[in-house]
């Protein structure tokens, strides 16, 4: 990329759903861009390894991808159908950015029944402490 909107060194990301299409897609182009990016999906290791038959694309492969291309990323595998897991990632990036989180890109379906299901009972889907 040669904008000059695309450098993000010091940006902290977040891109769910990396594993392949679309998410993948991005979060190639934001390590590219030098931002850290952590990267999620339910799939670790590529189909066949380790007993995994799931679709193509893994989180490993976004992330050598990304690495390749000079980017600084973290995978993390995570089922975003499961509250406990999503609270844990965004627990991890606090702890590890010291609370920074600017850019957030949710592009798995799972986490759109949920948040439908919290604004319709009026709660908050997920908390994060803001500076």
């Amino acid at each position: 990329m040669s904008s000059k909107l695309s450098d993000l060194r010091g940006f902290v990301c977040l891109v769910t759903g990396a594993s392949r299409g679309i998410g993948r897609g991005i979060a190639v182009g934001l390590g590219e861009c030098g931002a850290t990016v952590y990267i999620t999906a339910r799939t670790l290791r590529p189909k066949g390894e380790s007993g995994n038959s799931a679709a193509p694309g893994s989180l490993e492969e976004t992330a050598s991808e990304i690495t390749a291309r000079g980017g600084v990323v973290i995978p993390v595998a995570v089922d975003h159908s499961d509250d406990t897991q999503v609270a844990d990632l965004f627990a991890r990036i606090r702890r590890e950015q010291k609370g920074r989180l600017d850019i957030l890109v949710n592009n798995v379906y799972a986490g759109a029944d949920a948040l439908t299901s919290s604004v319709k009972n009026n709660q908050k889907f997920w908390h994060m402490d803001g500076n």
